[in-house]
């Protein structure tokens, strides 16, 4: 299996479910970072969808802002890890007015700690670029990040994957 799956899709495209599947694969001790955070009653039932979802083998850690530490707290401890989602997380970032250098600063250390892990990982993420350019100054900065991440993952990764209404579409 690859070091790195990247998958990507937009909103519902059935992105959580196609990493979930495939951590389902992997052999060994399962860590899921979770980076959503439970800020009004809607979210805390998508998050309890999404936590009655897991196997309950699997150790979840709540991470909003700073998976880098966490990866090298955690990187050896596992064989698996998937990461849900890289927009959120970039979204957490940028409400507590971390810039874009700070914040892809952030990502560089990600990818610099998954170089030195041995865990299996699979980051998801939403494609935010076919939509229609945002209306605010806020939004379009959270497209621009969000985009950029994007590219230095799947520049990095060794399988990326698009969803297409639940449908999987290999494209690295």
């Amino acid at each position: 299996m690859a070091k790195i799956t990247f998958v990507l899709g937009g909103a519902r495209s059935g992105k959580s479910s196609f990493a979930l599947k495939t951590a389902l694969r992997c052999r060994g001790k399962t860590a899921f970072i979770a980076t959503c955070q439970p800020l009004d009653p809607e979210m805390k039932k998508r998050i309890a969808r999404h936590q009655r979802s897991r196997p309950k083998h699997w150790q979840t850690f709540e991470e909003p802002r700073d998976i880098g530490s966490l990866l090298k707290k955690i990187g050896a401890g596992f064989d698996t890890i998937v990461i849900d989602c890289l927009t959120l997380l970039i979204s957490n970032l940028m409400m507590d007015n971390q810039d874009e250098k700070t914040i892809e600063k952030k990502f560089k250390d990600v990818l610099n700690t998954l170089d030195k892990i041995k865990a299996q990982t699979i980051i998801v993420s939403n494609e935010v670029g076919l939509g229609i350019v945002p209306a605010n100054k806020l939004g379009r900065e959270f497209r621009d990040i969000a985009g950029r991440i994007n590219q230095m993952l799947a520049a990095k990764a060794d399988n990326v994957f698009f969803l297409i209404s639940g449908i999987p579409w290999k494209i690295k």
